[in-house]
């Protein structure tokens, strides 16, 4: 009897995910509307701005909003809606980078540790290692010992990450690997990376897609958090913590230079984090349950 003619017993995630939970209430709406809008406009920043971010005219310093410049301009005559749209993309960019990697490693480190019990041991090992360390401090260490750019920052912000996701994935796959279907498809020879792709790995997606919406609000957030200290990516590129790290000294005189790039962040996070929990209860409806009897 061939794998093949097995009968499909897989759970239910192996059909896919839904994503009707993004309109399941106002709330949630408002969220997937707001989050699309933080994207369209990072897209979009040329056709919205004529302005360079970048271009430093001193004449033009800390100009109140309104006229040729809608938000007024920074301490060095940048336009500041210019940087923060254009920041935007930077911030998401290292949201959706370090969703993604931490995903597609720490997937393939939690299926080997969940199937083979002898790597188990040594890769959770090493997991609980990279967890013990503060993610900041890691990031620090990481951006500071390989400098400042885009690609250091988004690994130092990735790292941290990996370690959840391997565990999230190894709890599936110890469960799933007990399931009558994949012990039916080990005592039938079928190949172990064959075994892994169509039976385990489908039972994953559902809780990767909520862990990723973490993931990806966690990135965005310690991002400026790193920019803000000082230790992200250079002063002179636009991100949401770059912007708010150089208008904290021009605060009292200028709070705008703060406000609107961490308008921009709040809503941003709080939209992905919203998501993250309606595709939660969507996709896990037990946790949902157990939340309700609470």
């Amino acid at each position: 009897m061939a794998i093949d003619t097995l009968p499909n017993t897989a759970l239910p995630s192996r059909r896919g995910p839904s994503f009707g939970f993004l309109t399941s209430s106002p709330i949630i709406a408002i969220a997937t509307i707001c989050l699309v809008a933080v994207i369209a406009s990072a897209i979009f920043a040329p056709w919205l701005t004529p302005h360079d971010p970048q271009q430093l005219v001193p004449a033009n310093r800390l100009k109140p909003a309104g006229g040729e410049f809608l938000l007024g301009t920074d301490a060095y005559g940048r336009d500041l809606l210019a940087r923060i749209l254009y920041g935007g993309r930077i911030s998401l960019l290292i949201g959706l980078g370090a969703a993604v990697v931490s995903i597609v490693i720490g997937l393939f480190i939690g299926l080997v540790s969940g199937f083979f019990r002898y790597v188990d041991a040594v890769m959770m090992r090493v997991m609980d290692g990279l967890m013990a360390i503060p993610s900041i401090l890691l990031a620090i260490a990481v951006v500071s010992l390989s400098g400042a750019s885009l690609t250091t920052v988004l690994i130092a912000i990735t790292i941290p990450e990996i370690p959840r996701v391997a565990r999230l994935v190894r709890s599936v796959v110890l469960s799933a690997r007990e399931e009558p279907y994949v012990e039916a498809a080990i005592s039938l020879g079928s190949s172990m990376p064959k075994i892994m792709w169509k039976h385990l790995v489908p039972n994953t997606v559902a809780p990767l897609i909520v862990q990723g919406t973490y993931v990806a609000a966690s990135a965005i957030l310690t991002e400026a958090i790193l920019s803000f200290l000082g230790a992200g990516i250079s002063p002179e590129t636009p991100s949401w913590g770059n912007i708010m790290a150089e208008g904290r000294q021009f605060f009292q005189i200028k709070p705008s230079l703060i406000f609107w790039p961490g308008l921009l962040l709040s809503i941003a996070i709080l939209s992905v984090n919203l998501i993250g929990d309606a595709a939660r209860d969507a996709l896990d409806p037990r946790m949902k349950q157990r939340e309700a009897g609470k």
